[in-house]
């Protein structure tokens, strides 16, 4: 049993009558030779490890070095003057905090990289809190993110360096949208439409950190990737479909990463960390 593309693994999952989640477990035990406990067991202490990211994020105790982020998410969801509510604000809000303790230098799951690293968290953490689902389903929603994650890995790139943060905030949605659907019941192609409807949707997208830190815009754009996967999720729901198949828009994403110009790939050359205000940061940051 083995995939290598979305298709390949909805279709696994639809012969055997099964989830994703189930077809990422089996080929990680086969590749892996571990129980399915013992992979179980690895990914519920990433779940451990989001969790106490979220709550250390809340907190508002979190400073950056630079002093560019923190305390954001605790104002965010402490506000009640929001237009945003209930599940909505909750998810923006994890996304923020997760992203503030990887800034201040705190301990997150790289899932799939740092700089993205409170997008899925954010999504199934917050579902699992407001929607009563338990640690066991959400440890399920981290391996049908990883499924998705792992295709796009192979097919294109996870890397904000290689692909811009397309391919990092882009593909975190993408996987959180998709693991949110099968935690609502959605059929695995209902999930391969929120991964897909996801990523088309942040094509594009630059790696243009200010100073070089992954700090601004990154911590912001978590929170507004989180919630960019939550409206996903209700599309694919509500049976809306992509016009362009899963596969295709993976393939789509690694082609506007080659055209992408360097500067706009991580290397604080391009984007918002040129602008005059990233540049008076810039030499602030390299004084102190």
């Amino acid at each position: 049993m083995d995939y290598s593309s979305v298709e390949e693994l909805i279709k696994l999952a639809e012969e055997n009558d099964t989830t994703i989640s189930e077809i990422v477990q089996l080929v990680e035990k086969e590749e892996s030779e571990e129980s399915i406990s013992e992979i179980r067991k690895k990914m519920m202490t990433n779940l451990i490890v989001m969790k106490d990211a979220v709550h250390r994020g809340l907190s508002g105790e979190i400073k950056s070095s630079s002093g560019l982020v923190g305390g954001e998410s605790h104002l965010f969801l402490e506000n009640d003057q929001l237009l945003t509510d209930g599940l909505y604000k909750q998810v923006i809000a994890y996304g923020l905090a997760v992203a503030e303790v990887n800034a201040g230098m705190g301990r997150i799951v790289a899932g799939p990289t740092a700089g993205s690293s409170g997008i899925i968290p954010a999504v199934i953490i917050a579902m699992g809190e407001k929607l009563n689902f338990s640690d066991e389903e959400m440890c399920d929603a981290l391996f049908t993110a990883s499924g998705f994650g792992e295709i796009v890995a192979l097919n294109a790139t996870l890397a904000g360096a290689a692909g811009g943060c397309q391919a990092e905030c882009g593909a975190a949605a993408a996987m959180a949208a998709g693991a949110a659907v099968e935690m609502l019941g959605g059929t695995p192609e209902m999930a391969a439409q929120a991964f897909a409807l996801a990523l088309k949707n942040l094509l594009g997208l630059v790696c243009d950190p200010v100073a070089g830190l992954v700090e601004v815009p990154c911590v912001k754009r978590n929170g507004f990737s989180a919630a960019h996967a939550i409206t996903a999720v209700s599309m694919a729901m509500s049976g809306i479909e992509s016009v362009i198949p899963p596969d295709e828009v993976i393939s789509a994403m690694a082609e506007i990463g080659d055209l992408m110009h360097s500067s706009l790939k991580e290397t604080a050359e391009g984007g918002l960390a040129v602008t005059p205000t990233g540049l008076k940061i810039k030499e602030r940051l390299k004084k102190n």
